[in-house]
């Protein structure tokens, strides 16, 4: 057994190498053939583009494994077939719960490989590639709205501890490379969504330990008489009687500022779900989640990043039955060919079962297993109808 898995494990995993390096080599030309269009343009030179394609490389690994786990392993079991060795083999007591064994055994370390381009390689390569893009470009990172980045947090009474007072509003119009925010402008509002001040800084740099150190600040205080206690020092425990009251303009040099906001955070908030870390993606939908936002998307991109690489498990469960298949029922290449449809169904039927999560609300964990658990029903079906015939 041991010499029959170290065979099988050689030759998927050759075939498995071999056909991941296509789909790279393919995506790499499409990649670059959208980025020639912007070379010349605001000093991007043609060497930025092939780095920037480069680097970029680890995240399709991710999301092509699978496919190329499923069309190696259906090439290495078509070829079985076709020398005639599957039979041998079967012939030689090897039944069909230990081809499922080695294969799943295969099947871990392609697993394990995946896991570990996902979790720590695409989360530093991706704000990378676009540091790449930007630094080349002398720019700013861009953002979805003319109005810049927009974030929430709250606000607590000993600024990361203690009871929430109000919520605040980040407004940025450029984030640097380096992490400098530019022409910030921070909303920030009581219990009652009644506000409480603006503060505005020309630049903003991390410090550390959630503090953010602003530079030349201007604070607009709306202080209304009724919140204010003898002593002059705001009650918030109290609620605004009356809809008007005093504005206080302060002006200072720098000031320091304590938030659950990071650069981490506001780098996730512009990123592409499925180029974050299943980790990033816990820590921020934690983050919109405590402040009343929107996570359903991040959610199913969380739980597809675990289901996602298990589907190799599936994948290659669906290509064993070619290996019972005989040469008459068609060549390698009519085999190879229809572990491609396979792959592309494979596709489409992940993302439209994304789309039809968000749109239905479904729950995100069966968002995110449903495609596996479907294609894993066609391999069982296709293994009793190879064993029936």
């Amino acid at each position: 057994m041991k010499i029959l898995q170290r065979y099988f494990a050689v030759s998927i995993l050759q075939a498995v190498a071999f056909v991941l390096v296509a789909f790279l080599a393919l995506q790499a030309f499409m990649d670059l053939t959208s980025e020639l269009p912007k070379v010349g343009k605001n000093g991007y030179a043609i060497q930025y583009a092939f780095l920037y394609v480069a680097v970029q490389l680890p995240g399709h690994v991710y999301e092509v494994m699978p496919i190329a786990a499923l069309i190696g392993t259906i090439y290495t079991m078509a070829q079985f077939a076709a020398t005639s060795e599957f039979t041998i083999m079967r012939a030689s007591s090897m039944s069909t719960k230990m081809v499922a064994w080695m294969l799943a055994k295969i099947g871990l370390v392609l697993v394990v490989l995946t896991f570990i381009v996902g979790e720590l390689v695409v989360p530093r390569t991706a704000p990378l590639a676009e540091q790449i893009k930007l630094t080349a470009r002398g720019a700013a990172i861009s953002t979805e709205f003319r109005s810049g980045l927009w974030t929430k947090d709250i606000v607590k009474s000993e600024g990361m501890t203690g009871t929430v007072t109000g919520s605040r509003f980040f407004n940025v119009r450029e984030v640097r490379p380096d992490g400098t925010l530019v022409d910030v402008k921070l909303y920030e509002f009581d219990t009652n969504f009644r506000l409480r001040s603006i503060t505005l800084a020309k630049t903003g740099t991390f410090q550390g330990n959630n503090k953010w150190q602003l530079q030349d600040v201007t604070e607009n205080l709306f202080i209304n008489p009724q919140l204010v206690n003898p002593d002059h020092e705001l009650n918030l425990a109290n609620n605004f009687g009356q809809e008007s009251g005093s504005i206080e303009t302060r002006r200072s040099e720098t000031k320091d500022l304590l938030s659950e906001i990071t650069p981490k955070i506001l780098s996730v908030s512009r990123s592409d779900p499925e180029r974050m870390s299943a980790n990033e993606l816990a820590v921020y939908t934690r983050h919109l989640q405590e402040n009343k936002q929107e996570t359903e998307r991040f959610k199913i991109a969380f739980w597809k990043k675990l289901f996602d690489p298990l589907a190799i498990f599936v994948l290659m469960a669906l290509a064993l039955p070619f290996g019972y298949l005989h040469t008459r029922s068609g060549g390698v290449s009519l085999k190879i060919f229809l572990g491609i449809m396979l792959g592309v169904s494979f596709l489409l039927v992940n993302t439209l079962f994304s789309h039809l999560g968000m749109l239905s609300t479904w729950p995100a964990v069966m968002t995110a297993i449903a495609p596996s658990l479907l294609f894993m029903l066609l391999a069982i079906w296709a293994m009793w109808w190879v064993e029936r015939h």
